[in-house]
């Protein structure tokens, strides 16, 4: 099949690598370094889909990621990726690409009646519409809305692809290849400094790969990209990322960047993933993302055929497509020009310029005459004919007065059009800068950067290719001072043509038609109008925001910024208010489109809540035991033999516990390696205990404060050198605690000579807990003495488990003489079985976690999260014995000072002994001072532990109870539907309150 729209020579494709693709069912050719778009006008396609609301025809508008029509399906893998922009999807064998929004076709397509029907669905109809009657709305309307709304069909299978995730680090980043982004790279690269630079599209070169005429240091442009490529690729300090889009600008540098790693690709390696997500914190960030060409906003102004005026340039030097045979170019700056210009040297007829500047720049106007090529100055278009590919223009002349007369209309099959540039300030906005208004330029440039960033060359408004490059060479070398302290001799390229244009325009084009029966859009994607602008602003709307909301303009894939201009021109004109007065929407992540996939990473399936096994998993699975999930692991619940119930089995466990010894695996636990010679002040800023004073080789309970005072974490801590702690976490808040650590020394504390680490993967644990727990482990311990004068409780040493490196420390949380053995990973089924057959002989036995939380109820000991419910203090749980006297700050501090925390009334923790001990308490349940109070008393406090305790031979339970510390031999009520349960307040301590069995 012939490609009539393709050049004779020239553009940056494989002419020699000609590819087969299918587009709504019909064979095309391309060829390699095409995308869908240029090979589907190389084909004579320009009808590509159908608009949102109107199903009107629709044909490709731009050559970039801001295409608001050519959103495509692209079948993979035997399933549709929905929304694809045609003007991104790169050509490759085989690609089978569909139309959407249309049905049964896209050249015949039934809903194109919404058309006819437009003068029913204004802006804003919905609001007044689907209001009456209101048992319409889940019955009829929601579901209609329901069906209608979106783009694109969903897949229908699990996505087959896998996806990647990369944290990276860089002095640098600079985002955007264009000619400011390229001269940025070589000044920071040049100074040693690590720089990462980033493009969306396949090339690198931005606007250069369009250039026809200008050169660098005597080049084509494209070939000194080229060369520039080339020298960066070769540099160790640099990072190429092409197909790269930074999509998201967050605090302290932070950029999120999604790279299309097989998206381009046919048969891609299987081992690759689609795409993957770079997350990048540089210290200095080069916004090199350009310009974005406006369109005009004119009657008829979205038939297929009708494009930027810079896209139809693109498509022609840097695809060889001609976007026609026959186009008209209507301008309002001088830029537009050169594509005429570029489009007559390849065989184009051009028709005629258009330019609604009364005297347009006499170099140009020459050129043209030159050419043979008709010049209407002072001339707009004012609507345009055809259906699915455009015909004609009609054109008026501006006359002094502000109307338009008829100059009737040009035969046209394309027509490119430019109202000027607008700076593409997306990335600065999410760094959450503030744009302000340049009256010159005639659109938002970035103001005052927040963070450590700079804005070159067309993304702050500056244009011309020498000027640009100037701009990119001191910024990449004021990034890289700023990042290393370095700077390094560049030598600046110089630029010939490529200079700087002017003019521009803004809102709508004035026209003769009637304004009640033309259509002039703004915003292509929602079919928004000129006329919708104003209806909002009659309707009340003057926020800018409210009238985006009302018509929906600027809520395509682009976030406006192909409409957001013309639409603010067009309200400030209604609202008789300047511009500037209108304010400005804003611009929100992603950048462009981004798929969940890159989100959710390898989290998906098996991975989404990954099932966690601690090293006695296998033998447990084995020996009968019965499995509970505490966060994502599988810990041993409890070991029943033969005809026991849970109950049975663990009130068995609890009395050997007592009476022998019992084994369970700790390996759950957070561990975290805290290290430096400031460690110890470190952990005495984040606990509220005193850690200076910790001698090495001792331990000490911590507890852990959010700002607000409330305990959110505890553990025990263990010395081992002046410079090192081990520390131990609750198993669900390990990741907070290393977060809210790292949070702390990154943020607060940045003086700080610490560094932590997560150990948690690194070590098994076995807790060896009864009173012949030392016998048990004596005969695999070597290097310490274990008696209770050399290895008191609350103890760590470093030594040999069988042989094997260990951690040992004598703690408990049974209230019984206990040790926590910590060995390799590797080491934990070896150290666990050999556990096992050595408290076989002393008839002791494993336990788990219902076992364990019995032993530790009996003792008083807490469980942050269950005895705790995030606004539980220290004082509240008991625990002021915890707290450093004579610290002068720690994490929450402030917070434990507020009224309310030290306040008469607060709930407190207590226990509970049922008056029947043969009364189990409910946990959750409330807690009353009335035996039948009245509905709505508000209760006293409420259950957080409820157990039987085979060591007193009752039920016990912990309570959170307001003045529950002063209430103690009280009694309280438990209402329950089948009457009230008398209680009585006790200590939280069940069982050997003096321990004394902790010192054997």
């Amino acid at each position: 099949m012939s490609q009539p729209f393709r050049t004779e020579k020239g553009g940056r494709i494989d002419r020699g690598d000609q590819l087969t693709f299918m587009f709504d069912g019909e064979q095309m050719q391309g060829h390699k370094g095409d995308t869908l778009a240029s090979a589907l006008l190389a084909n004579g396609v320009h009808l590509v889909g159908r608009s949102f609301k109107y199903h009107r025809p629709r044909g490709i508008v731009t050559a970039g990621s801001e295409e608001p029509n050519a959103l495509v399906g692209i079948y993979r893998k035997g399933d549709q990726t929905p929304n694809l922009r045609a003007t991104q999807v790169e050509l490759y064998q085989g690609l089978e690409a569909i139309s959407q929004n249309r049905f049964p076709s896209l050249s015949f397509d039934v809903g194109a009646v919404n058309d006819l029907l437009s003068p029913l669905f204004p802006a804003g109809f919905y609001y007044k519409t689907f209001m009456w009657p209101k048992s319409f709305w889940d019955r009829v309307y929601e579901p209609i809305i329901r069906a209608a709304a979106g783009l694109g069909r969903p897949p229908k299978n699990p996505d087959h692809d896998s996806y990647g995730n990369i944290y990276e680090h860089c002095d640098v980043l600079i985002a955007g290849s264009g000619p400011a982004g390229l001269a940025a790279a070589l000044a920071a690269a040049e100074t040693g400094a690590k720089v990462i630079l980033c493009d969306e599209q396949a090339q690198f070169g931005g606007s250069l790969l369009s250039e026809a005429n200008a050169t660098i240091d005597g080049k084509a442009a494209g070939d000194w990209v080229s060369g520039t490529i080339a020298k960066l690729s070769a540099m160790d300090n640099v990072t190429l990322l092409n197909r790269t889009t930074a999509f998201g600008y967050f605090a302290h540098n932070y950029i999120a960047l999604a790279e299309r790693v097989t998206e381009h690709m046919s048969d891609p390696d299987p081992k690759l993933p689609r795409e993957r997500l770079w997350q990048v914190r540089a210290k200095e960030v080069v916004i090199a993302s350009g310009a974005i060409e406006r369109p005009m906003v004119f009657p008829e102004n979205d038939r297929p055929g009708i494009l930027l005026a810079d896209a139809g340039r693109t498509y022609l030097n840097r695809y060889g497509v001609k976007v026609g045979h026959k186009v008209v170019v209507a301008t309002a700056c001088d830029s537009a020009w050169q594509a005429a210009f570029d489009l007559n040297d390849h065989g184009v007829e051009v028709a005629a310029i258009c330019d609604m500047r009364e005297t347009p720049p006499e170099s140009l106007v020459s050129i043209a005459k030159a050419r043979g090529i008709r010049v209407e100055a002072g001339c707009v278009v004012t609507g345009t004919l055809g259906r699915k590919r455009i015909k004609a223009a009609l054109i008026g002349r501006l006359m002094t007065s502000g109307q338009v007369a008829s100059g009737g209309q040009i035969d046209c099959d394309a027509l490119l059009m430019s109202g000027g540039w607008t700076p593409t300030v997306s990335l600065y906005s999410q760094s959450r800068g503030k744009v302000v208004w340049d009256q010159d330029k005639g659109a938002y440039v970035p103001g005052v950067s927040v963070q450590k960033e700079r804005s070159v060359g067309g993304a702050k408004g500056l244009y011309g290719l020498q000027a640009t490059l100037e701009d990119g060479y001191a910024a990449g070398e004021q990034a890289a001072k700023a990042a290393t302290g370095k700077s390094a001799a560049v030598t600046r390229a110089v630029a010939s043509g490529g200079e700087a244009g002017s003019g521009g325009t803004l809102g709508a084009i004035p026209h003769d038609r009637n304004p009640a029966r033309v259509k002039a859009f703004v915003d292509y994607q929602n079919d928004v109008t000129a006329k919708d602008v104003k209806l909002a602003v009659r309707e009340g709307m003057q926020s800018i925001e409210h009238i985006k909301r009302y018509t929906t303009t600027g809520m395509a894939t682009d976030q406006g910024r192909l409409s957001n201009m013309n639409a603010l021109q067009i309200a400030s004109g209604a609202l008789e208010r300047p511009v500037t007065q209108v304010g400005l929407t804003t611009f929100r992540l992603p950048y462009t489109p981004t798929s969940f996939g890159l989100f959710a990473g390898v989290s998906r399936g098996d991975f989404f809540d990954p099932v966690r096994k601690t090293p006695s998993h296998e033998w447990a699975v084995e020996n009968g035991g019965v499995f509970e999930d505490v966060g994502q692991w599988k810990r041993t619940w409890y070991f029943p033999k033969s005809g026991e119930d849970m109950h049975a089995a663990v009130a068995r466990e609890c009395k050997m516990v007592r009476e022998t010894v019992g084994l369970f695996d700790a390996s759950t636990l957070g561990k975290i390696e805290v290290v430096g010679p400031d460690a110890a002040e470190f952990l005495e800023r984040m606990y509220t205990n005193p850690w200076k004073k910790l001698a090495p080789g001792r331990c000490r309970y911590g507890l852990l404060l959010n700002d607000a005072g409330f305990i959110v974490d505890d553990g025990v801590m263990g010395r081992l050198a002046e410079d090192r702690f081990h520390i131990t976490t609750t198993t669900g808040g390990a990741p907070n605690v290393f977060a809210t650590m790292e949070d702390y020394l990154q943020t607060e504390w940045p003086d700080l000579d610490v560094w932590i680490t997560s150990t948690t993967e690194q070590y098994a644990v076995a807790a060896v807990q009864g009173p012949k727990a030392r016998e048990v482990i004596a005969p695999f311990i070597e290097g310490i003495d274990l008696s209770a004068e050399k290895l008191p409780h609350m103890s760590v040493r470093e030594c040999t488990f069988a042989g094997v490196p260990c951690r040992l420390f004598r703690i408990s949380f049974t209230g019984e003489l206990g040790f926590e053995i910590n060995v390799p990973k590797r080491h934990g089924k070896m150290m666990w079985e050999t556990l096992a057959k050595e408290i076989e002989k002393h008839n002791g036995v494993p336990y788990g976690t219902e076992t364990m939380h019995v032993l530790r109820a009996e003792k008083g000991f807490i469980i942050v999260g269950q005895d705790t419910d995030g606004t539980v203090t220290p004082h509240d749980a008991g625990m002021s014995w915890a707290i450093g006297k004579k610290k002068h700050d720690f994490v929450g501090k402030r917070g434990l000072e507020r009224p309310d925390l030290v306040a008469e009334g607060r709930k407190q923790l207590v226990g509970l002994l049922t008056k029947d001990p043969k009364v189990k308490l409910e946990e959750g349940a409330q807690i009353t001072s009335r035996g039948a109070p009245k509905t709505g008393t508000p209760a006293e406090g409420h259950v957080t532990s409820s157990y039987y305790s085979p060591a007193l031979d009752r039920n016990i339970a912990l309570a959170i109870v307001k003045n529950g510390q002063a209430l103690e031999g009280k009694t309280l009520y438990v209402p329950m539907p089948d009457g009230s349960i008398e209680v009585e307040v006790t200590s939280p301590v069940f069982y050997d309150k003096e321990g004394a069995r902790l010192n054997v």
